[in-house]
């Protein structure tokens, strides 16, 4: 049967410990097939590095990495592809031209001006970054030659690699431990470094001191995406027949867990084909510390390699020497597989926008998918994985996916799908009647209860102001409420009115937090008021911020 599908990558992340481990990469777009992975919108403050960044410097930026042994180094680029760096600057890994470690953003002028298509991190660390220009830039720990500029010197700045490479154009970049991946947009591999187990695939364990053509079962093959593991490397490759568009997983370098996928665990000289993926047509690979992971174009999803902490998702921790497919039983297909060799953490995403992750997740050994309240895979290693690094590296465009909650409160006060409208002070408030139903008591029993409001396009409503009446609606769209605590006053006469005993805490809390010497005499009149008006007793968390509001007079 014909079959024809195309390639998702990612940049690769890598992390140096006792046992190497697999791979992954980004940011190629391979030929001749033209796709790319999905980009997503994520809060980067969920690292804590970017939390001392000011809310316009973080509006700024357009791509960035978390990496390091305790995520604790970081490079972004802005939308005005400005290259920045801060962090420990561990093997000068920062590319600052010194040994310093720097809590602000510093520019690599060097690199300005370039759009960035792919990057990827070693574990000294050393840095690959490729240029949509097809340049590749190297820096940082060099011990291996894994820079490919010949020698073993640090890069203490970023340098063009231009030996072997000349006239060749770089679509995408990974890391091993101490190795080096280069795709071209040929679809050939260059590999250079640390050769100890075989991962630069010259057929030796010789380090390669400058980028060395991958052949061997590739001379003739075209490569659509690299990864790398410790120190090992994955590659997709173009099956080549006319009849059969599938794409293959070849391996080679280290396999003492069976990250490799070969079915044993010897060490691979140079790249041999996954015998238990043959036939499938393989979108995406992935590594953890020691594992990996492969997504198919119908959704489906293999693992193989070590599982020590159950990162393989099988329900046991037991190795796996071949890939065996996981998540069979769910619904949804998948359609984003995330590892970082940093880590033993796995995560997936469904076409429903679910997000699962297993593996070690804070410490926690987790067998079998969980099921998570995040929208992206990227939220996984942000806030469950030991180190928190970035998996990839991150594009802050929006994805085309919303969730429910995403789209509910992008489609608050939208005249285009709106069939209400709410009339305040002279102004208008678009809303939909399924949700006020769904959401709150009151709308439920006016729109189905006969109430003249039932048969209105326009509800006139008098009894409250504005910027309370639009909060009101805007929380039953998101669940959360944005007043001062002078308006706090007025939405929460009307939570009372209308029953929400939820609004009316958080009303509360708001009030009670916002209170100052300038507005205690206003907030104690309406506590006064409100009292008053509810109950001849109070209540006694309206006794507490009307004590607060006492106190500060």
């Amino acid at each position: 049967m014909e079959r024809s599908c195309s390639v998702k990558s990612r940049d690769s992340i890598t992390h140096q410990d006792h046992e190497p481990a697999p791979p992954y990469s980004r940011g190629h777009t391979p030929p001749p097939l033209q796709r790319r992975s999905r980009r997503t919108m994520v809060d980067v403050t969920k690292w804590p590095l970017f939390s001392l960044m000011e809310g316009e410097e973080l509006s700024s930026i357009r791509q960035a990495c978390v990496f390091g042994t305790s995520a604790n180094e970081v490079i972004y680029i802005t939308h005005n592809d400005d290259v920045y760096v801060f962090g420990l600057n561990c093997s000068n890994c920062l590319g600052t031209g010194d040994s310093q470690s720097t809590i602000l953003p510093k520019k690599l002028d060097f690199l300005s001006g370039r759009k960035v298509v792919s990057l990827s991190y070693g574990s000294g660390p050393h840095i690959l970054l490729a240029s949509e220009e097809g340049e590749l830039f190297a820096w940082g720990h060099n011990g291996y030659s894994q820079l490919g500029n010949g020698t073993t010197n640090q890069g203490v700045a970023p340098v063009l690699v231009s030996a072997s490479l000349l006239n060749k154009r770089v679509t995408e970049v990974a890391c091993g431990s101490h190795h080096s991946l280069a795709l071209t947009n040929t679809g050939e591999v260059y590999a250079w470094g640390y050769n100890n187990c075989g991962q630069v695939g010259s057929g030796s364990t010789a380090n390669q001191p400058t980028p060395r053509r991958v052949s061997n079962c590739l001379q003739n093959k075209v490569v659509v995406s690299i990864t790398c593991g410790q120190t090992s490397s994955l590659a997709v490759v173009e099956n080549g027949e006319v009849s059969d568009h599938s794409l293959n997983v070849y391996g080679w370098g280290y396999n003492g867990n069976g990250q490799l996928g070969l079915g044993n665990n010897g060490n691979q000289l140079t790249p041999c084909r996954l015998v238990g993926l043959q036939g499938l047509c393989v979108l995406q690979i992935v590594s953890g510390y020691a594992h990996s992971l492969a997504l198919t174009d119908e959704g489906l999803l293999y693992a193989w390699g070590t599982n020590t902490y159950g990162q393989l998702g099988t329900g046991n921790k037991s190795n796996q020497l071949s890939p065996v497919q996981i998540m069979a039983e769910k619904e949804s297909r998948i359609v984003e597989i995330a590892a970082c060799h940093s880590t033993h953490t796995s995560a997936a995403k469904t076409q429903s926008g679910q997000v699962y992750m297993w593996g070690q997740c804070r410490g926690q050994s987790i067998v079998l998918p969980f099921l998570t309240h995040f929208s992206c895979t990227d939220d996984v290693f942000a806030c469950f994985a030991t180190p928190s690094v970035m998996w990839r590296l991150l594009s802050m465009e929006h994805d085309d996916f919303l969730t429910v909650s995403q789209s509910l409160k992008k489609e608050f006060d939208s005249p285009e799908t709106a069939d209400l409208k709410f009339s305040v002070d002279g102004k208008y408030i678009h809303v939909h009647k399924a949700v006020l139903k769904i959401r709150c008591e009151h709308f439920r029993s006016m729109f189905q209860s006969h109430w003249n409001e039932d048969m209105k396009e326009v509800i006139e409503i008098d009894q409250f102001t504005y910027p309370v009446y639009r909060s009101f609606l805007e929380f039953l769209y998101t669940d959360n409420i944005d007043l001062p605590p002078e308006d706090a006053i007025g939405l929460l006469d009307l939570a009372t009115s209308y029953c929400e005993n939820r609004l009316k805490r958080l009303c509360q809390h708001i009030i009670k937090r916002g209170i100052t010497i300038e507005n205690a005499f206003s907030l104690l009149a309406a506590a006064v008021r409100y009292d008053a008006e509810v109950s001849p007793a109070s209540t006694p968390s309206n006794r507490t911020w009307r004590s607060s509001a006492l106190s500060s007079v």
